[in-house]
């Protein structure tokens, strides 16, 4: 894996992609094995509270997840990861770990990343899609409300170019709300 001492990557899948929140170098199209986004995780804090729990996505086991990879310089290596820890593990439904991504352009780099526990009591693993839809519909926490969440996330992988078929049928069930 191509890997240099003056920078790090960041790989986003989610709300990172449209809303890093951090100084970064370039962002470039990337994937990573192993891993795929799935709306799997309970949000009590950004996106719904303990009393009504929103849906966030995560990356769960298997399969291949496309989002973006971020480049950060070590310079700002400190600065990056205190945010992004306060922002991803304030419950630590997600465990940061570092996994293999490939860029667009074909090179391998490792990233920083953010994935399920699925021991977690916020895993909430493959809900049914109407209730998902009503769930998200209805949910709002810290960050907003649980529908921009989505639509935003959507609105960002069309943007990519990446066609996520079952998120584009969580924003089509939104719509129709």
């Amino acid at each position: 894996m191509a890997e240099t001492r003056d920078h790090f990557w960041i790989f986003g899948y989610g709300s990172l992609m449209w809303k890093p929140g951090f100084i970064h170098e370039k962002a470039v199209l990337a994937r990573m094995p192993g891993v795929h986004r799935a709306p799997c995780i309970y949000s009590w804090v950004h996106r719904g509270t303990k009393k009504n729990p929103g849906v966030v996505l995560g990356l769960d086991r298997g399969g291949s997840c496309r989002g973006m990879a971020f480049q950060v310089s070590n310079n700002h290596r400190v600065q990056v990861l205190d945010y992004l820890r306060a922002r991803e593990l304030v419950t630590n439904v997600y465990r940061e770990t570092t996994r293999p991504a490939v860029l667009e352009s074909g090179e391998s780099v490792t990233c920083v990343t953010y994935v399920v526990r699925r021991n977690h009591e916020q895993y909430a693993g493959k809900i049914d899609h109407d209730a998902l839809i009503e769930r998200i519909a209805n949910a709002e926490g810290g960050s907003g409300d649980n529908r921009s969440y989505f639509l935003s996330t959507v609105e960002q992988l069309k943007t990519m170019g990446i066609h996520d078929r079952p998120l584009e049928r969580i924003a089509a069930g939104l719509s129709g709300q």
